[in-house]
């Protein structure tokens, strides 16, 4: 030891030698405010045993509780006791009750940290109904830890209410609390300062979802309730089985249903999968803003994919916004179908193409699926939306002529449903290429699985789904400030232009300006025609000569309103009560949150100045004595308060909603992938292959080797 550490012992504790046997105690010096005294009182027992750990880390160990006495129901007597109390007892094994044959059983030698510390504290009821210390042993048979090795102590690790804000609001964005703790250990500089392990960040939310998953379902079900509750513009909506189990939700809010008023013109649904650890189906309700971007209308969670399910969501949809929309986008799945024939009889529902074109690729087989010339002229009649439908009709016979396939079934199965795919059938519909496909909506489910895992609990998908919904509204507040503030270039000095520039979003307006440029600078109309409402030019195209004059429908303008950009205005796109801040006391959040940016405002207005600095540091520190005092006097909760304050004081119950059984859904696939022969074949040549104990040789074993069945039946024979 050298003698610098020998000057820091000195002045940590005071040593005293027992001169009968040599032994040596210890006794802390710490400030005599924190101390604990005989005769001193406390209101409770746990604000004795807070001010106790409080000088037990000064000194440098730590404390637990220990015995008690009680009068009846009464405590009368309470110890608080070093952690070095006692002596480890050893866990005999019982002999008879292990089996001879079986392996040895071995314990593992994790040493012990009791050394017989007598250090201890006595306290007793008084008639006040306050706790009073009547016995202190302040000697200790034991060195104390040093400070910069007071963090391994566990009293000196926690998960206090700011690692518990930070980890909750880190696993908002699908960071785990590893990766949380080593993100603090960055932040703070150093494992030391953080306060915690990593394994108490783990345990932390292991516990938390332990004490969630039994009330998972209820607590989702109250909280959407008073959300509604403290937002009138909110709907929620659920259902549950005859066993108490939920199997559906659904919900929107006030900003989503201001979106459905403008963009709610046409909508694509579609189930995804593995959102969260029941298996229940997310499907989001997408639409297309101004920017010609994804806008999230609601969601559903749904316990089967059956068409009575489906029915139930779409009418909570309807239900929720007031009307049905013009044009219902989903793959070809019977159950929506189904549902929406039900449900919105009245509306226009088209099918997938893309989920459509992939099938096609497998149908006519991979000859034909490679053919550059059948793709070239399928791709022409099927996803191009200038032709009209007899010049569909004209190419689709053709191609089925060209390639014999008027008799294949499935091609003459898409042909019957060419109303509900084919755009060339769209014309005089408003919107008629705003969404072919449900790719729309597999991108949002591809978004919203970016933060979501399917070990998730249902609370914790929820925080995520307003996590996902806080981007995409960022996303299009930026896009309007983006419009609104920066000027789109133009290419011409025509007046139509100009004006448009100065109406549409920029996504929109270089859409436009495309068509514009090509009309005034490409293209002449020779003549028009109204059917209805819907104006179709006869157009010549100068760069193609030898091509005669093709037909277009104009519809930009026809629908130019929802592609303003003042479509909706800037201070309505507010941000709604969010779901992770219903279940927590929201102006502990709220104050907590005004004190991390005043203090990040003034650490940035002082950084310069290093004097300046150091007073602010100061001053911070000055408050700490008086937060102990604080503390003391009224303990932090314990971490299953704080969860109950998070999830919400819930008790077992009959008609508590139960979380649902798993269920293998539609997209789930087979347990087991069916593995091809070369596939088993690889896997057999990469294994060790055990030699066979008779011949030596591989590929067998000792019972299947030929060279043992001759030798057996030569055996045989010669004892006939």
């Amino acid at each position: 030891m050298s003698s610098s550490d020998s000057v820091d012992h000195i002045s940590k504790w005071e040593e005293r030698v027992c001169l009968n046997n040599g032994r040596k105690f210890f006794r802390p010096k710490v400030s005599g405010s924190i101390t604990p005294a005989v005769g001193m009182f406390f209101k409770s027992f746990d604000e004795a045993f807070a001010f106790y750990q409080r000088y037990a880390l000064a000194a440098g160990f730590s404390a637990r509780k220990n015995t008690s006495w009680k009068s009846g129901d009464l405590v009368k007597i309470r110890y608080i006791v070093c952690s070095k109390e006692g002596f480890h007892v050893s866990k005999e094994i019982d002999s008879s009750s292990v089996d001879e044959n079986s392996k040895k059983i071995v314990r593992r030698n994790r040493g012990s940290k009791r050394v017989g510390c007598n250090a201890h504290v006595k306290l007793i009821l008084e008639s006040n109904n306050m706790f009073e210390i009547y016995y202190f042993e302040e000697e200790h048979n034991h060195i104390f830890v040093e400070d910069e090795d007071i963090h391994f102590l566990p009293a000196a690790r926690s998960i206090d209410y700011v690692k518990e804000s930070f980890i909750f609001g880190l696993s908002a964005i699908n960071i785990g609390p590893v990766k949380s703790f080593n993100i603090m250990k960055t932040m703070y500089g150093g494992f030391g300062e953080v306060g915690a392990s990593k394994v108490d960040c783990k345990n932390y939310r292991r516990d938390l979802n332990l004490y969630i998953e039994e009330y998972d379902a209820e607590m989702v079900v109250r909280r959407l309730i008073r959300k509604k509750e403290c937002s009138p513009g909110f709907t929620c909506d659920y259902v549950i089985g005859e066993d108490r189990r939920v199997k559906g939700l659904f919900w929107a809010d006030e900003q989503s249903k201001t979106n459905y008023i403008v963009f709610g013109d046409i909508v694509g649904f579609d189930a995804t999968y593995k959102s969260n650890k029941y298996d229940l189906v997310f499907v989001p309700f997408i639409g297309i803003d101004n920017h010609f971007r994804n806008v999230t209308f609601g969601g559903a969670l749904l316990g089967s994919e059956t068409a009575d399910s489906y029915r139930w969501l779409l009418r909570c949809f309807v239900n929720a916004f007031g009307n049905e929309p013009k044009v219902v986008v989903t793959d070809q799945d019977a159950a929506m179908k189904r549902a929406i024939k039900d449900v919105l009889s009245r509306r226009r529902h088209r099918l997938c193409m893309w989920h459509i074109w992939e099938k096609l690729k497998t149908k006519v087989g991979p000859v034909l699926s490679s053919n550059i010339d059948f793709n070239t002229r399928m791709t022409h009649v099927v996803w191009n939306d200038t032709i009209i439908p007899e010049d569909f009709e004209t190419g689709w016979h053709s191609i089925m002529s060209t390639f014999g396939l008027e008799n294949h079934e499935w091609l003459k199965d898409m042909y019957d449903l060419r109303f509900d795919w084919i755009p060339a059938y769209y014309h005089g519909e408003n919107l008629a290429g705003l969404m072919r496909t449900t790719s729309r909506c597999e991108f949002e489910n591809y978004f919203f699985g970016q933060i979501c895992n399917p070990r998730y609990t249902l609370i914790e998908f929820f925080t995520h789904f307003e996590t996902t919904m806080d981007f995409q509204r960022h996303e299009h507040r930026r896009n309007d400030h983006d419009t609104r503030y920066i000027q789109s270039k133009t290419w011409s000095d025509f007046v139509l232009e100009k004006q448009a520039s100065e109406i549409y979003t920029k996504t929109i307006f270089k859409d436009i300006q495309i068509e514009i440029d090509a009309d005034i600078t490409k293209c002449m109309s020779k003549s028009h025609d109204t059917v209805g409402d819907v104006q179709y030019y006869e157009i010549k195209d100068f760069k193609q000569p030898c091509t005669s004059l093709f037909k277009q429908t104009r519809r930009w303008f026809k629908y130019k309103l929802r592609w303003m950009r003042d479509v909706v205005s800037n201070g309505s796109n507010h941000c709604n009560i969010r779901f992770d801040e219903i279940g927590r006391n929201s102006e502990i959040d709220k104050v907590f949150r005004e004190i991390v940016v005043a203090n990040e405002y003034v650490v940035n207005r002082l950084v310069g100045d290093l004097d300046e600095l150091c007073r602010y540091r100061d001053h911070i520190k000055s408050y700490i004595d008086k937060a102990d005092e604080v503390m003391v006097a009224a303990p932090p909760p314990s971490r299953k308060e704080r969860f109950a304050d998070i999830g919400g004081n819930l008790e077992k119950s009959d008609s508590m909603i139960r979380v649902p059984i798993k269920i293998r859904t539609k997209g789930c696939g087979v347990q087991k992938r069916i593995k091809s022969n070369r596939e088993i074949a690889i896997q057999k040549s990469s294994k060790i292959q055990k030699s066979c104990r008779v011949c030596g040789g591989k590929g067998h074993n000792s019972r299947t080797c030929k060279d043992k069945v001759s030798s057996n039946a030569i055996g045989s024979s010669n004892t006939m």
